[in-house]
């Protein structure tokens, strides 16, 4: 693992749409499912907090006419939309996808694990973690394809922590404006994610990586 310093980050907000992972029968026939159950979610988490569209539109920095094509099930956000709308909104990426468990084991199979994949750079973000009372674990399987990057991912409330492992190739993580750290397979890092940041696959072929977001000081 190497580090050093950089000018700038990063790369603008852009509101592209994600696609649901749709290359199996069985994901094709989930997506309405899915594309419906997020906007439902999305809409169900402003109004509990009182919150025109308007206002969340002021709060994320994404544009009312996202949201509201969102919130009627007419497009899947970016990661990097959804990323905004959740911090926002305070919660985390996989607490907008995933429905809350109370249950000591909670079994997710493959099926059900929500995926969203980029439709332009193919980054794709798998939820394999449950929602439990209390807890504010994401555990989430990223794979970044040749060349491409995540978009830069808004910073979190103060006491927000990320872990990442790489499972292979090699991830370049964008901390802040200054700070740049080059992971290779079985390199690991955390840090406070209460500053921007951005990941980027610097290596000559696919990288996934591990990514845990802990929250669990808000869910309390």
């Amino acid at each position: 693992m190497t580090s050093k310093k950089k000018a700038t980050l990063k790369s603008p907000i852009v509101e592209r749409e994600a696609v649901v992972d749709d290359t199996t029968a069985s994901s094709r026939r989930d997506r309405a499912e899915h594309i419906n159950h997020l906007a439902e979610a999305l809409r169900t988490r402003r109004k509990a907090k009182g919150m025109a569209i308007e206002q969340l539109a002021d709060l994320s920095g994404v544009s009312r006419s996202m949201i509201s094509k969102i919130e009627r099930a007419e497009a899947v956000p970016s990661t990097s939309v959804l990323s905004r709308l959740a911090e926002a909104l305070g919660v985390t990426f996989s607490q907008l996808l995933v429905d809350q468990k109370e249950q000591d084991v909670v079994v997710l199979p493959q099926r059900i694990q929500p995926v969203l994949r980029d439709q332009t750079t193919g980054y794709t973000r798998r939820c394999i973690s449950p929602i439990l009372p209390g807890r504010g674990i994401d555990w989430v399987l990223n794979t970044l394809p040749h060349g491409a990057t995540t978009g830069a991912f808004t910073a979190h409330r103060s006491g927000t922590d990320e872990y990442i492992y790489v499972l292979s190739g090699t991830l370049e993580a964008s901390l802040g404006e200054n700070t740049v750290h080059r992971l290779e397979a079985g390199d690991a890092i955390y840090f406070q994610a209460t500053t921007s940041h951005e990941f980027r696959n610097v290596g000559k072929g696919d990288c996934q990586y591990f990514l845990v977001i802990d929250s669990t000081p808000f869910r309390r």
